[in-house]
């Protein structure tokens, strides 16, 4: 079964989810769809797998982690998944179609709650913590497929720049920082989620002491 999903994974890699079907998987595997389904009862179920192995190229170096301040290991993490959805980004896609659940997903989503949970997050905030950095990465990530068409970012900065200033003066003032490169936009986005959660923390540690008292 490895094989069949590694095969999957390999064609949504190569030429997009929609070429993910259990014919054209069949055919590169040089079997029968009779097979695949001995195995999958379904595509829903095949594409249940080739997520969960791309979940399984996630390594957290959960022991380094430790030894970094909380706000630097969820950087450093949130930035090690980006790269495994960088590496698939084609298969991000299929996560419209299914709910990651699992054994690789819910590992990592284990080692991520578990961190944050041992650095002092009350169950709920840690739960929502996860949940806003999961969905932030995956958007980001769902982002590298997109293009600005026929326009490069150097094209695309000359159209910002030649706006009627009288009808656009605010994106003609910033037009200098325009585009911004995708991944200056996820670091500093992931920097303002962390420094808010910072201060959630603090708001929750603050409750507890005042309950405490």
């Amino acid at each position: 079964m490895d094989r069949i999903v590694a095969t999957a994974l390999q064609i949504v890699d190569d030429e997009g989810a929609d070429a993910l079907s259990m014919r054209t998987l069949a055919q590169r595997l040089d079997s029968g769809t009779a097979t695949l389904y001995r195995h999958f009862a379904s595509r829903s179920e095949l594409i249940a797998h080739v997520v969960d192995t791309m979940f399984g190229a996630i390594e957290l170096d959960v022991a380094t982690l430790s030894t970094l301040p909380w706000q630097e290991a969820c950087k450093a993490a949130a930035d090690t998944m980006f790269d495994v959805l960088r590496r698939h980004q084609n298969v991000t896609s299929l996560l419209y179609e299914t709910v990651p659940i699992g054994p690789n997903a819910l590992a990592a989503r284990e080692q991520m709650l578990a961190f944050l949970l041992a650095n002092g997050f009350p169950p709920a905030l840690a739960a929502r913590s996860y949940a806003t950095l999961a969905r932030y990465i995956l958007g980001f990530a769902m982002q590298l497929n997109s293009s600005h068409g026929d326009l490069g970012d150097a094209k695309l900065a000359q159209v910002f720049h030649d706006l009627d200033r009288n009808q656009f003066p605010a994106t003609v003032t910033v037009a200098d920082s325009l585009p911004v490169p995708l991944d200056d936009e996820f670091a500093f986005g992931l920097d303002l989620i962390v420094d808010g959660l910072a201060q959630a923390l603090h708001r929750a540690r603050s409750g507890r002491a005042n309950v405490k008292r």
